[in-house]
């Protein structure tokens, strides 16, 4: 049984996903709603030019002018490398008080403005639209290679010259649903660029406001049955119950209404919530891991805590990385961890241990609905790899 909470304060929403009674995505959002701009398009105003940093600072309409690099204003080549021609100069492309084009990659903090780039990325249920671009890549986890070439040739075939795209795990086994779906998000697109060459438009505005974090939520679940989401507003309960009757896959979705206080305590998730705070997590068989946040990447280390195993001490160190694997690709998922990370397990001499760890890895990722990239081990023996983070933090 899939199950959604969303409990708002007047500080935060708490918003966690569950599966079997069992927490699996947890998110708090201290950041007022209305204020979120992550994923919004807007006709910007450049501001200042920082020919040192090859960035300028564009006006988008809010309290701190937003911030954009050279690499997010040149065209991409490919959608996974990042390449940077060391001899254009940010002057060539950008001059003050010129309109342009950007989506907010990132919202601003108390101290930065957010980052934003012309690099659009349009989110539909089953493929994500990236105009001014023919890129066209398929989810990782869509793995069968006839499958991929399949969709990325119906893609190819339907969209509109001009425009890329990345192909959503959900589009796997689909084909009319994803010419429907490319239609809807390029007509989206049409819009937008309609209203930003406006030639009476000489302030920022506002083109595009992007999906709630339970509208992407919903989103990303299209195909996963979703039995109930519980709320303790009726706001939610009628923006839901609109959502729900433009969306089929939700038709069987009970939408419940609970004012109590804590509705985590009531559906007895409080020591699931403790849990995922610490930093020392315990396993089965008695090894842990510990997960430390720095501000440049995340490292986890794995140990043999009170486990002694077998007299084979190589597949006592295999069992402790095994469950911690899997227990590290949940914690991943559960505290909504991003960046860089780092995993050191305990060292391992069986090449073939080695491998189905990363193997085992690769699969237990599968689960989560963000972005990871798995680099493998490195020289010094640790697991590396990045993760994009659900909400920006």
């Amino acid at each position: 049984m899939t199950e959604i909470i969303i409990q708002r304060q007047k500080d935060k929403s708490i918003i966690a996903l569950i599966e079997n009674g069992k927490l699996v995505e947890f998110y708090e959002d201290n950041s007022n709603e209305n204020n979120r701009k992550e994923g919004n398009i807007y006709i910007g105003i450049v501001k200042d030019i920082v020919k040192g940093m090859q960035a300028a600072f564009v006006d988008i309409g809010s309290d701190k002018n937003s911030f954009i690099h050279l690499k997010d204003v040149m065209k991409k080549i490919d959608e996974t490398k990042e390449t940077l021609d060391n001899n254009l100069d940010i002057t060539e492309i950008l001059q003050p008080n010129m309109k342009i084009l950007v989506q907010v990659k990132k919202d601003s903090t108390d101290q930065k403005g957010a980052r934003v780039s012309t690099h659009i990325n349009l989110p539909g249920k089953y493929i994500a639209l990236m105009p001014n671009t023919d890129i066209i890549t398929v989810s990782q986890k869509i793995e069968n290679k006839e499958e991929q070439q399949r969709l990325i040739k119906l893609v190819k075939e339907n969209l509109s010259k001009g425009n890329g795209a990345v192909i959503r795990t959900s589009a796997e086994g689909k084909e009319q649903e994803v010419i429907q779906d490319i239609k809807k998000v390029e007509e989206k697109w049409e819009n937008i660029i309609k209203t930003s060459v406006d030639p009476d438009l000489h302030e920022p505005k506002l083109l595009y406001e992007s999906e709630s974090l339970i509208e992407k939520m919903l989103l990303d679940l299209a195909d996963e049955k979703v039995d109930k989401i519980i709320v303790n507003t009726q706001k939610d309960v009628k923006k839901l119950e609109k959502y729900i009757k433009e969306n089929k896959e939700y038709q069987d979705t009970e939408i419940e209404l609970d004012t109590s206080n804590n509705i985590f305590e009531k559906y007895d998730l409080e020591k699931q919530i403790e849990k995922m705070q610490n930093r020392k997590i315990w396993l089965k068989c008695g090894g842990f891991i510990t997960i430390d946040k720095t501000e440049a990447l995340t490292a986890i280390d794995v140990n043999t805590g009170k486990y002694t195993g077998t007299k084979n001490l190589e597949q006592t160190i295999y069992k402790v990385n095994k469950e911690a694997t899997i227990e590290i690709a949940k914690q991943l998922r559960l505290r909504d961890i991003g960046g860089i990370v780092i995993i050191d397990y305990i060292d391992m001499k069986d090449e073939g241990n080695r491998e189905k760890i990363e193997n085992l890895l690769k699969e237990e990722i599968k689960k989560d609905r963000s972005k990871v990239q798995i680099e493998g081990f490195t020289k010094l023996d640790l697991m590396e790899l990045t993760r994009k983070h659900i909400i920006s933090h």
